[in-house]
């Protein structure tokens, strides 16, 4: 499947910026299973300064300077992507979850397995991962089970949570949005011994039947990419909806939590208050953008 993105990001400030270091993650990552056709940035007033580089995690990453006074920031990101991940294997066929974890902690994992600000290691997590992971059970099948169970488990409530509410919460309460779910999961498995990223990027969404798509309507989404083991390496799994990542999502970057993958987050010399407004749109390339 091949989409068009957009993500538009745009803050009015109530008082003048005298200067502006901003770092962005909004290019998407090109990996096996997706190309990136194109990432066109453009930018409102134009930088000063502009950087093109990679981050720890391999992610692609623009480094923006203004040194210019200004009352508005505006980007916009336009990306073609083509999108197919290759099916997991067979679930019963992959290792048994404890000697996956066994061998955890080489150079491709160990940033996977701690604790974070946004994804301490709870025994309430645990214990709720741990369900899915009885002895010996294939890696792949505690994976799909507990990805299910976040989707059956819990409600998905948009407003309820913020960027900062703890997962401890979020399991209490039983509701949130994909950052919260895809933090508890993360939560559990790393609590496991098993490696798991959070990924950020986007999900294909689709009108009610006989209804328009709105365009802007969008959003930023996030999911996991748990790791199986050297023979059969990563799998990515979307808990808010269920499902196995396969074509209907763009993946974006990958970190320790949603802090390492920020899509922008600047530095300022003035400003004062702000008012901020994201626009994402993704439609199948067949579709006017």
């Amino acid at each position: 499947m091949i989409y068009c993105l957009r993500h538009r990001t745009a803050y009015d400030y109530a008082q003048t910026v005298d200067l502006a270091s901003h770092l962005l993650h909004l290019k998407p990552r090109a990996l096996p299973g997706q190309r990136v056709i194109q990432a066109r940035l453009t930018c409102m007033p134009k930088p000063d300064h502009h950087t093109e580089t990679h981050d720890h995690f391999g992610n692609a990453a623009t480094r923006l300077f203004l040194v210019a006074p200004h009352t508005s920031f505006e980007v916009t990101v336009d990306s073609v992507i083509e999108v197919d991940f290759p099916p997991p294997p067979e679930a019963e066929a992959t290792w048994a979850w404890e000697e996956v974890a066994a061998v955890a902690g080489g150079a491709e994992t160990a940033d996977f397995l701690g604790p974070t600000t946004f994804v301490p290691l709870l025994e309430e997590a645990l214990a709720f991962a741990r369900v899915s992971f009885p002895a010996g059970r294939p890696v792949l099948a505690g994976l799909l089970d507990l990805n299910a169970r976040i989707r059956c488990e819990f409600t998905f409530q948009a407003g309820v949570t913020s960027i900062t509410t703890p997962i401890a919460e979020v399991l209490r309460t039983r509701r949130g949005v994909c950052q919260d779910f895809t933090q508890v999961m993360l939560a559990g498995l790393r609590g496991l011994g098993l490696p798991a990223r959070y990924v950020s990027g986007y999900v294909r969404t689709r009108p009610p039947p006989g209804q328009a798509r709105r365009r802007g309507a969008d959003q930023s989404h996030a999911w996991v990419s748990a790791w199986m083991g050297p023979r059969d390496g990563w799998v990515q799994l979307d808990p808010t909806n269920g499902i196995v990542v396969r074509d209907e999502h763009v993946l974006l970057a990958w970190g320790r939590d949603f802090s390492d993958i920020s899509p922008l987050r600047g530095v300022l010399l003035g400003g004062g208050a702000h008012r901020l407004e994201v626009n994402v749109d993704l439609e199948p390339e067949t579709v006017a953008f």
